[in-house]
């Protein structure tokens, strides 16, 4: 089992930047691939972003391309996504998910974070 939990939402304006954190507890972190995924209000949740278990290894959906960061710190169990260049439409709930194996941009991952609100104003 891992649980694990975001942190680093919030409001900021358009051009903005903003980190996210997601810390994991449970098994062992290095073993899972990570992602990040977003939910804005009446839409399904999307891929943005995901890192290999030994972090060599990112991919981005096209909407993060250029302006989103995915990295990991596997001696502190801790997920990153740098985001700059803000824009409205990336308001939504982000999540982060753990599954074992490899990078997945599908929804298929074995844990999930409840959320952090990141609303971007114009």
């Amino acid at each position: 089992q891992v649980q694990l939990v975001e942190s680093g939402g919030g409001l900021v304006q358009a051009g903005d930047s903003l980190a996210l954190s997601c810390t994991a507890s449970g098994r062992a972190f290095r073993n899972y691939a990570m992602g990040w995924f977003r939910q804005a209000p009446g839409k399904e949740r999307e891929f943005v972003a995901a890192i290999s278990m030994g972090g060599a290894q990112t991919v981005y959906a096209d909407s993060a391309k250029g302006r989103f960061t995915v990295s990991r710190d596997n001696i502190k169990n801790t997920m990153y996504l740098q985001m700059n260049s803000l824009k409205s439409e990336d308001t939504a709930i982000y999540s982060c998910a753990a599954r074992g194996g490899g990078i997945a941009t599908s929804g298929n991952y074995d844990y999930w974070g409840q959320g952090t609100q990141v609303t971007v104003s114009s």
